[in-house]
C-alpha cells in the first residue's frame, strides 16, 4: 500500500472483496508499524450520522506493491489509533469552518 493511496480492496475472512476509501495513513515509531484507517465505499451512515471506520496495520513492500493488512490486537495500539483519528477529525472540522 502506498501512503496517500485513495482506495484499497479489503478481503474479508470469507474471501469477499470490498472496495474501501482510505481515510488516512500514518506511521508509528513507537510500534514500528504503518496504519491505515478506511471505510467501505457506499457505507451507510448510522442514526448518529457516523460511518464505521476500520483500522489495520500494514507493512509496505519495498517494491511498491500493496502490503498485507494485519489485524490490530493490542489495546495500546487501539488507544494510539483512536487518538490519531480524533486529531484527524478535529482538524477536518476546523478546515470546514
Amino acid at each position: 500500500m502506498d501512503h496517500g493511496q485513495e482506495n484499497i480492496t479489503v478481503v474479508d475472512e470469507n474471501g469477499n472483496e470490498q472496495l474501501c476509501n482510505v481515510l488516512f495513513t500514518f506511521e508509528s515509531e513507537e510500534f514500528g508499524k504503518s496504519y491505515v484507517l478506511y471505510y467501505p465505499i457506499g457505507a451507510e451512515e448510522d442514526e448518529n450520522e457516523e460511518i464505521e471506520i476500520h483500522a489495520s496495520s500494514f507493512t509496505p513492500n519495498e517494491n511498491g506493491e500493496d502490503g498485507d493488512l494485519l489485524p490490530i490486537e493490542d489495546d495500546a495500539e487501539w488507544d494510539m489509533i483512536e487518538e490519531m483519528l480524533n486529531t484527524f477529525l478535529d482538524e477536518t472540522e476546523e478546515d470546514e469552518d
